[in-house]
């Protein structure tokens, strides 16, 4: 049995423990990354194919006469022509509820450091301007609570409702939007679109990338936001329009913005955040809330139940 990982670069190099256990189960493959040209040649022959962010076509699935699944080490199945692969009665699986605690730690980290403004407070002593300051204390920008302030949630899933429970130690009232109207838990208040965007100090994006969240947050969206508010989105790139929380940065609509998740990954060198006039409004990280050590650990272990299932099939 052939198993070919497609982009192992992006699961670590910490995580080797993990990744030899596929060993057991055939001649395996490693890619660091595979680019779109490259794809077909380097699947043709896999029983299994394990793909984290690499497309998978109906073309290239009908190449692979001996496929036995396609393993996506994420939840996101977006990059997987699954129409395709269930004509074709290729089964597919993802990953889920493995980044959980990782996301939510993320989210807080980035929101903490924003909102307490730490990279302020952190070169004021290393440069030495606290060590000729007149005080024992500087306020600088200065920083509020989240204690009382009301924390808004886009999808209220495993990750939504982890991050919920700690902005609720926090001290926050917890509201929640969901595109599907359905109330996830009682512990939340569910409310409309409108009011979320109205009423929330801080938004937290947690949903899938999908038709009914493309774009979901845009120029109307921003409008409606407080001019004290602050959004993060560790949940996906399309979700937000670029350009418009650009403009909403710079028109001062909103107070900042934490972004984990890009519409383009890699961020392009063009892109809109470019154009944001003051970088002190905005947290970057490259994709990483995911991708703790635990994290990666558990997804690859998932991961391996999934390729054991084809196998076995």
């Amino acid at each position: 049995m052939q198993i070919v990982f497609l982009d192992a670069e992006t699961l670590g190099n910490d995580v080797q423990t993990e990744l030899q256990q596929f060993d057991q189960l055939g001649e395996v493959i490693h890619y660091p990354l595979t680019p779109k040209e490259s794809t077909l040649s380097r699947i043709k022959e896999a029983d299994v194919i394990v793909t984290n962010k690499v497309v998978i076509t109906k073309e290239m699935m009908k190449a692979c006469t001996q496929l036995k699944g396609i393993a996506i080490t994420a939840t996101g199945t977006n990059n997987v022509d699954l129409e395709a692969a269930k004509a074709l009665n290729i089964p597919v699986k993802n990953a889920v509820g493995y980044s959980s605690e990782s996301v939510a730690q993320q989210t807080f980290a980035m929101l903490l450091s924003l909102m307490n403004n730490i990279h302020e407070y952190d070169e004021f002593v290393k440069d030495d301007s606290y060590s000729n300051h007149p005080s024992f204390t500087w306020i600088g920008k200065g920083f509020q609570e989240i204690h009382g302030k009301t924390f808004g949630i886009i999808g209220l899933g495993n990750i939504g409702k982890r991050v919920a429970e700690i902005a609720t130690a926090f001290g926050a009232n917890v509201i929640y939007y969901s595109t599907s109207g359905i109330a996830r838990d009682e512990r939340f208040t569910l409310v409309d679109k409108e009011t979320l965007f109205q009423t929330s100090d801080i938004i937290s994006i947690h949903s899938p990338l999908n038709d009914a969240t493309k774009n979901i947050v845009s120029v109307e969206e921003l409008k409606m936001m407080k001019p004290s508010s602050i959004l993060l989105n560790t949940g996906r790139g399309g979700i937000v329009d670029e350009s418009a929380l650009v403009d909403a940065l710079n028109e001062n609509q909103i107070a900042g913005t934490c972004v984990d998740v890009f519409t383009v990954e890699p961020m392009v060198q063009e892109s809109p955040f470019k154009d944001v006039k003051d970088q002190s409004k905005i947290l970057y990280s490259p994709h990483i809330a995911w991708a703790s050590l635990e994290a990666r650990r558990k997804l690859l272990n998932i991961t391996l139940e999934n390729v054991k299932s084809f196998l076995n099939s």
